[in-house]
């Protein structure tokens, strides 16, 4: 999927798209395959070493990025969504945007719909006791 952002940066939309599908994988294999069959040509010098080495540090250097990227961009396109149904439903619009919050502050929100979750659960307990009086009490 083509967004605005990958067209001031097409290269990068392009190698995240790339990077997990099969044939990235089958290139890689490739490369080492290769590199394993010139061991003998190379005597299985340092160099011939230090090239898969630096090769699979420089990608995996790189790949990091492209990685943490990609995630940064789900999370924010999941958080956009959970905002929008937040928005939309019966729940609390001040929940909006609470990722921005420090730690502190969203441990209080937590602290206080915990305290709501008790009350609630209580509540629907005392419910759940009446009826089953109710229920006890038409039988006898």
């Amino acid at each position: 999927m083509t967004t605005k952002n990958d067209s001031r940066s097409p290269g990068r939309g392009r190698i995240r798209d790339q990077q997990g599908r099969p044939i990235a994988f089958l290139f890689a294999v490739f490369i080492i395959i290769a590199w394993a069959i010139t061991g003998p040509i190379f005597h299985y010098s340092d160099t011939w070493q230090l090239i898969i080495n630096t090769g699979t540090t420089i990608i995996t250097f790189l790949m990091v990025f492209v990685i943490q990227n990609t995630q940064n961009r789900d999370g924010a396109a999941v958080q956009a969504k959970l905002d929008e149904l937040i928005r939309v439903s019966a729940a609390r619009n001040m929940l909006i945007g609470i990722e921005h919050l420090t730690e502190d502050e969203i441990s209080e929100i937590r602290d206080k719909c915990a305290v709501r979750v008790k009350k609630a659960a209580t509540g629907a307990q005392k419910h759940a006791n009446k009826k089953a009086r109710a229920a006890i009490d038409k039988t006898v």
